[in-house]
């Protein structure tokens, strides 16, 4: 899982990072607010791939003493500051510019030409890193819909990138109306009005995306179908009367730790328990590989 999505992170910053340089360029020479608004959205997302990618290596790094289940919760961090940047630097500077452009209008727009061609290209790479992010998500998602994949997922980074790549295509198709009613009315309006919208939708991405990185930073568990699963798992052995509780928590988008209170038959002997117990992790081990720390605690119903 995390191959893949450090693959989606690194083809969605090689394409970003060069479609924001040209569409600076492009925002210089026509003094088009709309694309500057895509430049600094472009150039928001390239910084937020390189988060992203320095949050895939930290959550790598093995257990130590003071983090002896890992740093899987990196990613999420990271994650959830890419939301607020979105936020905060692209929607923000985008409907700044906008509502500038509006109440400040430019005498015309030069060479919009250089626009279309910008945005055209632009969307042509945009439209690739969004087909390869789409292509990586469903992989993950299975028969599950978008939404609920998303809302189930557990790799933040990868729908992360896809809600980007979603949000640079549409808002690449509001500058290139925008740029065009700009020419055709000869009002820069237009113009401005789709660096407004192009920071709307921006504001909307970084809601959604700090809504579902909220739960996985602060400690989600496993779905109740995993729950159950586990439950099954160690309700097959005789000698366990009942399980009391099944306590999950991702500590990562592949690590999830596992909390097990059982009632033993009380005339188990220890040496049996312990035998039960051990088999009972290796059950929930190879059923779900993602899980890896299993704690299993006997308690009376």
């Amino acid at each position: 899982m995390a191959s893949g999505s450090k693959k989606v992170i690194i083809a969605a910053l090689i394409g970003n990072s060069l479609i924001a340089v040209t569409k600076f360029i492009a925002s210089t020479i026509t003094g088009s607010a709309a694309m500057m608004s895509e430049g600094i959205h472009s150039l928001v997302d390239t910084g937020n791939q390189i988060l992203l990618l320095y949050g895939l290596k930290r959550a790598a790094k093995p257990p130590d003493a003071r983090f002896p289940f890992g740093h899987g919760k990196e990613i999420y961090f990271w994650s959830f500051v890419v939301a607020i940047l979105i936020f905060a630097v692209g929607a923000g500077i985008s409907m700044y510019e906008g509502i500038q452009h509006i109440i400040h209008p430019p005498e015309h727009m030069h060479n919009a030409m250089i626009n279309y061609i910008v945005l055209g290209l632009a969307i042509i790479f945009e439209g690739g890193a969004l087909y390869y992010a789409l292509t990586e998500f469903n992989k993950v998602r299975g028969a599950m819909g978008y939404v609920e994949a998303v809302q189930k997922g557990k790799d933040p980074s990868l729908f992360v990138v896809l809600f980007e790549d979603c949000a640079a295509m549409l808002g690449l198709l509001v500058a290139l109306f925008g740029v065009a009613m700009a020419q055709v009315t000869h009002d820069p309006f237009w113009d401005g009005l789709a660096s407004v919208i192009i920071g709307l939708i921006l504001a909307f991405t970084a809601i959604w995306l700090a809504y579902e990185t909220k739960s996985l930073l602060i400690g989600e568990g496993a779905s109740p179908e995993i729950i159950q699963d586990i439950k099954k798992l160690a309700e097959k052995y005789g000698c366990v009367k009942d399980i009391n509780e099944v306590l999950t928590l991702h500590m990562g988008p592949e690590f999830l730790l596992v909390t097990i209170s059982a009632h033993f038959d009380d005339n188990l002997p220890a040496g049996k328990m312990e035998t039960v117990i051990a088999s009972i992790t290796k059950d929930i081990k190879a059923g779900h590989p993602f899980v890896k720390k299993v704690f299993i605690e006997a308690e009376s119903a």
